[in-house]
This record gives structure tokens, C-alpha cells and sequence, in this order.
């Protein structure tokens, strides 16, 4: 195992966070903050509690979720994406690193940055709600878990893209519509039976409550059935990654 490869790539994806805080850090985290004032404080006053849950605090996991995915998949497509298009991933490529450094390099880093934007959310929400964490080790599992699957499937969009509108094409296009739709403001129980059944087909929800029960012991969903999803996902992306690595998919033309 070459560490110190690893810990090059790694060094140099994580040097550009610090060269681009606002983009990074400043932006999700305002966003986030703008959700809390208007749903949490505004609307949140005239709703009554979900499962025994104040509306402000319901709606803290889901939000989560929705910086974490988004930004997870913008750090890793963007890292994996731009030695791509400067022309630097052959040198990557011809370096003394395997597949497996390579991957671990630039999805470690992304995993890392998800982690610090997840941990400066929950603080910043402490802001505007308070909470309390039921479960507490479960919450870190889930927040490690998703933010390397979606670090994972980042990459992957990173190398099949081939213009950097494809980059933003699928957080923008599908993984946002997804978590809006996946219970991160109300709960699925609130819809009529027919949009139950359709929003168990949205694998987001199955992310949402997971967080959402190590959080406060509540869920739409079986925990152990969200833990099965995102390791599913997660089994994808590295069998994905394997395949494009094996082939050389858009690496090597």
C-alpha cells in the first residue's frame, strides 16, 4: 500500500477546500441556515409535532441529507473530473499508485469534506432548534456511510462526464428532486396510501429516516431495511468504479 501516494492526493483535494471556503463550506451551510429560518422558525411555529418530534427538529435530518448528498457528489466529480480535463489524470494514472490509492485518495477526501459540512450543520442547527441525539453512534455511522457511498457515486459522475454541465446534471436533476421528495420536511405517513407506496420506490427516504431514527428513535421506515439500502448502494459504487478502473471507461481516450 502506497501511503504516501494516498496521502498526496489526499493533502491536494483537501488544500482546495481551504482555497475555496465560500464555495465549499460558506455556501451549503447559508442555504441550510435559510431552510431553518424559514421552515423550522417560520413555519415550524404554526405546525404541530411529527411522531411526537417538534417540526423544527423533524426537518434537521432530512436537511442534512440534502447538503450531504449534493455536496459529497460535487467534491468527488469535481476532484476525479478536473485532472480529466487539464489532462493530469495520465500522470496520475502512470504514478507508482494502484486503483484502489487513487480511489482511496480523492473519495477519502470528499468523504472528509461531507464530514466537516455535516458536523458544521448540526452545529449551526443548534442555533435555531434545540435537539437531542437518541442514538447517537448510529447518527455517525449513518453520516460516515452516506457520505462515502454518494462520495463514491460522485466519482463515478466525475468520470463520465465529459463537460462540466454533466457534472452538476444529476445532483441538480435527480439527486435534489429525490431528497425533496424523500420526507426530508414532512413524513410519508402525512400522504395518501397510493404516494406512500410510490415514495418507498425513492431510495433517498430509506437514507432520511435512517438519520432520522438515530436521531429520535422515529422512522417511516425499518432501520435495519435503510442500512441495507445505502450498503447496497455502496456495493454498486465500488463494483462500478472496479468495472470503469478495469476497462479504463473514459480514462484512457
Amino acid at each position: 500500500m502506497n501511503l504516501y501516494g494516498v496521502r498526496a492526493i489526499y493533502l491536494f483535494e483537501m488544500a482546495r477546500m481551504k482555497r475555496t471556503l465560500m464555495q465549499s463550506v460558506a455556501s451549503p451551510v447559508i442555504s441550510t441556515a435559510l431552510y431553518f429560518i424559514v421552515f423550522g422558525s417560520a413555519i415550524g411555529n404554526h405546525m404541530g409535532d411529527i411522531h411526537g418530534v417538534s417540526y423544527g427538529a423533524f426537518i434537521i435530518p432530512g436537511l442534512v441529507m440534502l447538503s450531504l448528498l449534493t455536496q459529497s457528489i460535487s467534491n468527488a466529480s469535481f476532484g476525479i473530473y478536473m485532472p480529466k480535463f487539464t489532462g493530469t489524470i495520465y500522470e496520475v494514472l502512470s504514478a507508482p499508485v494502484s486503483y484502489v490509492e487513487i480511489v482511496m485518495g480523492y473519495v477519502g477526501a470528499a468523504t472528509t469534506k461531507s464530514l466537516i459540512l455535516g458536523a458544521i450543520i448540526l452545529l449551526t442547527a443548534r442555533l435555531f432548534v434545540d435537539y437531542q441525539i437518541v442514538h447517537p453512534i448510529w447518527m455517525v455511522v449513518f453520516l460516515v456511510l452516506t457520505s462515502l457511498t454518494f462520495s463514491l457515486f460522485g466519482f463515478i459522475i466525475g468520470i463520465w462526464a465529459d463537460g462540466f454541465e454533466k457534472l452538476q446534471l444529476v445532483p441538480l436533476m435527480i439527486i435534489t428532486p429525490l431528497v425533496f421528495l424523500g420526507g426530508t420536511f414532512y413524513s410519508i405517513q402525512m400522504l395518501p396510501p397510493f404516494w406512500q407506496t410510490v415514495s418507498l420506490f425513492n431510495p433517498v427516504v430509506y437514507l432520511i429516516n435512517g438519520f432520522r431514527w438515530a436521531f429520535f428513535g422515529v422512522s417511516d421506515v425499518h432501520m435495519g431495511v435503510s442500512l441495507a439500502m445505502i450498503l447496497i448502494f455502496l456495493t454498486a459504487c465500488l463494483g462500478i468504479i472496479g468495472w470503469i478502473f478495469k476497462t479504463g471507461y473514459r480514462l484512457r481516450s
